[in-house]
C-alpha cells in the first residue's frame, strides 16, 4: 500500500499544527499552511521539487507578512491596569481640605488620604481633582 504525496503532506500540516497549538507560536500554523500548499500542488501532479518550492515559498511569505501585522497589532493593544495602577487619572471628591500636607479624598467608592501634587495648592471640601500618581496609601493629586 503506498500513500499519496499530498497525504504526506496533509500529515506535515497536522504535524505542523500540533506545537502550534501546545505553544501558541503562530509560525508553526504558516509553516502548516506551507504544508497544505504542498499537499496541493502534489494532488495537482507537481513534483517533488513543486512541491518543495511551494511549501518554501508560502511558509516564508506569510512569515514575512503576516508576523509583522501581528506583532504591530499585539504592542497596539492597551495594557489592562488593575489595582493602584487603574486608579491614576481617575477623579475624585475632596472630603477633607486637600494640600501639600494631607487630606482626604472619596476615589472610586473609598475614602482616601491624599495630598496636593504642588505644595502651594488646596483643594477644598466638594471640589473635583485627578488622581496622578499613588504613593502607599496616598492619593498624589491636583
Amino acid at each position: 500500500m503506498e500513500i499519496d504525496a499530498w497525504v504526506w503532506w496533509l500529515i506535515v500540516a497536522v504535524g505542523l499544527g500540533i506545537p502550534l497549538v501546545l505553544t501558541a507560536m503562530p509560525e508553526f500554523g504558516m509553516f502548516s499552511a506551507g504544508a497544505v500548499g504542498g499537499a496541493i500542488v502534489a494532488a495537482l501532479g507537481g513534483g517533488v521539487v513543486a512541491q518543495v518550492l511551494v511549501f518554501v515559498v508560502v511558509s516564508v511569505a506569510l512569515i514575512a507578512v503576516v508576523r509583522p501585522i501581528a506583532t504591530r497589532h499585539r504592542a497596539g493593544r492597551p495594557q489592562f491596569a488593575s489595582g493602584v495602577d487603574a486608579l491614576k487619572g481617575r477623579q475624585a471628591v475632596v472630603l477633607e481640605r486637600v494640600d501639600g500636607s494631607g487630606g482626604r479624598i472619596k476615589l472610586a467608592g473609598e475614602i482616601w488620604s491624599a495630598r496636593a501634587l504642588d505644595a502651594d495648592m488646596a483643594f477644598e471640601v466638594g471640589q473635583q481633582v485627578d488622581v496622578v500618581e499613588i504613593e502607599g496609601a496616598t492619593a498624589v493629586v491636583m
